[in-house]
């Protein structure tokens, strides 16, 4: 906001210059954006917080300045401001303007006025000071009766606008929400076709956008002789909203959409009502007609003195509690050590304690509170419960060569979308994203086209949405996509190995190690006509124990193609969730033993039928705290070999810790897991 300096000293006495004003607001919490010469005075630039409204103008700030600055004064244009507000809470009725020249029929609408003026001479210009503060505001000049309500929202902060009596069907003003097929061309020119929205209307049609824009056809003209002053409160968020609707932007939707005092709207109209007199003497006035219908009963908010201390990090007590507050307009009750708070109808944006604390240390000034070490207990670092799961999972993916992307939660429809209902928002901002994701597997393939579309290892964690029955949920998820070389090429030898299921099964595999549960994860067979995007023959539902907890597959070739991935690509998807509600990481952490491996080699007969899983089991059993790991290295059918079974190559390395294994000891625990083996049908060969 911008503002003359002369403006702000015609509410406050001070002996601060306009520099000192602007480093005065700026450890108020009103950052000073700058400060420029505008002909022979001081223009400050004033950046305004969204919650405080209070402070879009002068006579906001000029409050600020008396709360911080004991040395300055009120002046008597501050104190007839200030009565004037503290009058306004009242509803006022008008005798000489009928009780129907304005009427509210919309709950946005919290307090509705409107004043006559008969003989005015609208062709008469402003006075020159207040063309030239309102210039240097960046407002320009335009006629009398639009100049002052202009000038009267930079010195009050409420917004003013004046209609044309004689233009007004019934010379009244209602607020209702428009009909259908109703219109309004605003003061710009532009006409706007309504939907429901608050306006302001005259007994017949809409006349003004509330709380942005007036009407072309009911403004004010060099002809215009009879006026109606309309002075008003919305719902900010309404303002918001309509503003947003019909594409404007102005100074005083800047105003409501931020809050505005609901006291200042007959303080606003009598002080357009003084100026204006001032100018033309002769305008005939009408009493205000106030239209308040439900004044808001203040909240009490209470301060405990001893946390603000504790807060702020410096000793305070009650009496500086209840100096400072006052200061601010609030009034104040003691409890003991304990205030209760009201705040003034300007601060609807003090609503909690803290809100009080921050307060206090403003007036206070934050660069005289006493430094001090921290106290208090330090916490343990790192992550905790579900943040936990999540990160190990993502360590796990990044350490295995995957690289991590983050897309947009919404998108348009892909051929890798989870067959299900889809949720969309109302009113999309694009085609592109019309609809909220079902899967993460659309953004893997979107990120690997884009990025070459050959030789990529891309993973994302995310929420996915559905919809069922009416009902909406959202699921966290993990989702890889591999495809191509799996070593860089400055590592690749005369054989590259490719990214295929097995892989894709070792990076899972890896992943539920670092979460403990790898002895629980199994991989079954899955039916293709299931799901239409992966491969029918290439497809394996991941369980955690006996929960379904995701996919593996190979894409579907016709996926494939409609996505641009020619390359082998395999994909898995995952929900996160059942793991983080069900799962603890495990850290088991061991000395490494100084004494040397001994490895045994076994080739064991068995049935096709026989999962590797119930082998790996009974390995680990026989095997006990001597076993250190055990691998696959072989399968083997053909010659030899009877029909329904296969010949597995089972590696075993064993290992002590403080003494070395003897050959003899080998053996034995290699015979105790061949034994161990017999009992699922596998015979030594």
């Amino acid at each position: 906001m911008k503002f003359p300096y002369s403006m702000l000293r015609d509410f406050v006495e001070t002996n601060l210059d306009a520099h000192q004003i602007g480093d005065l607001l700026t450890m108020a919490g009103f950052e000073l954006e700058g400060i420029e010469e505008v002909g022979d005075e001081f223009v400050l630039d004033i950046k305004v917080m969204s919650n405080r409204g209070d402070g879009l103008s002068v006579f906001g700030l000029s409050r600020e300045v008396l709360a911080k600055d004991l040395d300055s004064k009120p002046t008597e244009l501050y104190d007839e401001a200030a009565g004037r507000f503290a009058n306004s809470g009242k509803r006022e009725a008008g005798s000489s303007l009928p009780r129907n020249a304005a009427t509210i029929d919309s709950a946005d609408c919290r307090r509705f006025a409107v004043c006559g003026f008969e003989g005015v001479n609208a062709k008469a210009e402003s006075p020159a000071w207040m063309q030239k503060r309102l210039d240097a505001c960046g407002m320009r000049p335009i006629s009398l009766l639009v100049d002052l309500t202009n000038y009267v929202m930079l010195e009050l902060g409420q917004p003013l606008h004046a209609f044309d009596r004689t233009r007004l069907a019934e010379g009244r003003l209602v607020v209702r929400h428009a009909k259908p097929g109703e219109n309004l061309t605003t003061l710009n020119g532009e006409e706007h076709d309504l939907d429901g929205q608050m306006m302001i209307c005259d007994a017949v049609k809409p006349v003004g956008v509330p709380g942005v824009m007036g009407g072309l056809e009911t403004e004010v003209t060099e002809s215009t002789t009879s006026l109606l002053l309309e002075s008003a409160n919305f719902v900010n968020k309404v303002v918001r909203k309509t503003r947003k609707q019909l594409g404007l932007n102005t100074e005083a939707s800047y105003r409501f959409e931020r809050s505005v005092d609901p006291d200042g709207v007959t303080a606003a109209t009598r002080r357009f009502t003084d100026l204006l007199l001032q100018v033309q003497p002769s305008v005939q006035v009408s009493e205000i007609l106030d239209l308040y219908p439900q004044p808001p009963t203040p909240e009490k908010v209470t301060l405990r003195v001893g946390r603000a201390s504790m807060l702020l990090g410096m000793e305070i007590t009650p009496d500086q509690a209840e100096n400072y507050l006052s200061r601010l307009g609030m009034s104040i009750q003691r409890v003991g050590d304990d205030l209760k708070v009201t705040p003034p109808s300007w601060r609807p944006d003090i609503i909690r304690e803290e809100d009080l604390v921050e307060e206090l240390g403003r007036v206070h000034g934050y660069d005289r509170i006493p430094e001090a070490l921290p106290f208090g207990s330090t916490p343990i670092g790192g992550s905790r419960g579900k943040e936990l799961v999540k990160d190990r999972f993502r360590e796990s993916l990044l350490r295995s060569g995957l690289t991590q992307i983050i897309s947009h939660s919404l998108r348009s429809v892909h051929p890798l979308d989870e067959p299900c209902e889809r949720v969309a928002p109302r009113q999309p901002a694009s085609p592109e994203h019309d609809t909220l994701r079902s899967s993460l597997l659309p953004c893997l393939a979107d990120a690997a086209r884009r990025n070459g579309g050959k030789d990529l290892h891309l993973f994302e964690m995310g929420k996915v949405f559905y919809q069922h029955e009416g009902q909406f949920g959202e699921t966290l998820y993990a989702a890889i996509l591999i495809q191509g070389n799996l070593v860089p090429p400055q590592r690749q030898g005369e054989k590259v190995p490719q990214a295929d299921f097995f892989s894709a099964k070792s990076i899972l595999d890896d992943a539920f190690v670092s979460l403990g549960v790898s002895d629980q994860l199994v991989l079954k067979s899955f039916d293709p006509g299931e799901d239409q995007r992966f491969h029918p023959t290439r497809t394996a539902a991941i369980y955690v124990g006996e929960t379904h907890v995701g996919t593996l597959a190979q894409i579907h070739p016709q996926a494939a193609k409609e996505t641009g991935l020619e390359q082998t690509t395999i994909l898995a998807e995952l929900a996160l969730d059942w793991l983080i509600d069900s799962v603890t990481p495990r850290l088991n952490i061991k000395s490494i033993s100084r004494n040397p491996a001994t490895r045994r080699d076994i080739a064991v007969l068995v049935d096709k039928s026989t999962s590797f899983r119930e082998l790996e089991s009974a390995i680990r059993a026989a095997g006990g705290e001597l076993l250190e790991k055990h691998w696959l290295f072989d399968v083997f059918e053909g010659a030899g070999i009877p029909e329904g079974k296969h010949s597995l190559g089972i590696g075993l390395q064993f290992r002590k810790h403080g003494e070395n294994f003897t050959d003899e000891e080998g053996n034995q625990v290699r015979d105790l897991i061949v034994a161990e083996l017999a009992k699922l049908g596998a015979t030594l060969r």
